[in-house]
């Protein structure tokens, strides 16, 4: 009984980690790296989706206003078998998405100063962007599927 209710949770099951490149471009267009997946039971992961979101914060303190940008998806729909003892499985990807221009970037692309004034000004108002990747696999027969963030260092 304890074991079918572990197995549901996937407390002893598939575990994934996505490992990525040190340096992420957001004007690179696509971004490429590796799921590593690993069990103390051998499980079939039925798919993986994979998903590059951009946090877009602007202003300070309690002016601050933070908005999230789904760039790209990719759903990988294919059986990888995870075999028993924590032996891993890398399952290779690349991801493109297409970036979001805010205003002020398409203002900045008209010409060399205006460039110079969007810079002045996402300096001003403190305009940070952030971006993470978040992988999902679904296994057979569990409920709480396993899945992993990772923030993107520019």
């Amino acid at each position: 009984m304890l074991g079918k209710v572990k197995k549901w949770l996937g407390i002893e099951g598939v575990k994934l980690e996505i490992i990525v490149e040190e340096e992420f471009s957001p004007r690179s267009f696509n971004v490429g790296g590796i799921l590593r997946l690993r069990s103390k039971e051998a499980q079939t992961v039925s798919g993986i989706k994979i998903v590059l979101i951009e946090r877009y914060s602007r202003g300070r303190e309690d002016d601050q206003l933070i908005d999230e940008y789904q760039l790209g998806d990719l759903v990988m729909n294919k059986k990888i078998e995870v075999p028993a003892g924590g032996e891993p499985v890398d399952v290779p990807f690349l991801l493109p998405f297409q970036r979001l221009d805010s205003p002020m970037d398409e203002f900045a692309g008209k010409n060399p100063l205006f460039g110079g004034l969007a810079w002045a000004a996402k300096k001003l108002r403190k305009v940070t962007s952030e971006f993470r990747l978040e992988a999902e696999a679904n296994i057979k027969g569990v409920g709480l599927n396993p899945f992993d963030k990772k923030i993107l260092n520019e």
